[in-house]
């Protein structure tokens, strides 16, 4: 911890690309520092169609945390990523936010119930 401000290992990348994949994101990420774990939300394999994904980079040197920061404004494929520190417990928190969206847009449209 410095300043108050307790140290992490993870960044949170918002605003991509609806194309990108989890590939493209450890390619660009991995040259920042050693990645030990990258989720792309929703993942490659998700037959739905969304607007923007949003991807949680851990890696092993928390350092490497505000290098990635600067990548923030960066336009990657067709969107400027924001780039922002994020504690590991809200790895958890997020996709559990996500599962419930995707469960509550299913419920609201039968058409999706198959997904």
């Amino acid at each position: 911890m410095m300043s108050g401000i307790p140290s992490t290992a993870v960044v949170q990348v918002t605003n991509l690309s609806s194309t990108v994949s989890s590939e493209q994101m450890r390619t660009l990420f991995g040259f920042l520092g050693h990645i030990d774990e990258l989720r792309l939300y929703p993942p490659d394999n998700v037959p739905l169609s969304f607007s923007s994904k949003v991807c949680y980079v851990k890696f092993r040197d928390p350092a490497s945390v505000g290098v990635a920061q600067h990548l923030t404004n960066t336009v990657f494929i067709d969107r400027a990523l924001i780039v922002v520190p994020c504690a590991e417990g809200e790895l958890h928190l997020s996709f559990t936010f996500i599962v419930d969206i995707h469960e509550t847009i299913k419920g609201r449209h039968p058409f999706l119930a198959a997904f």
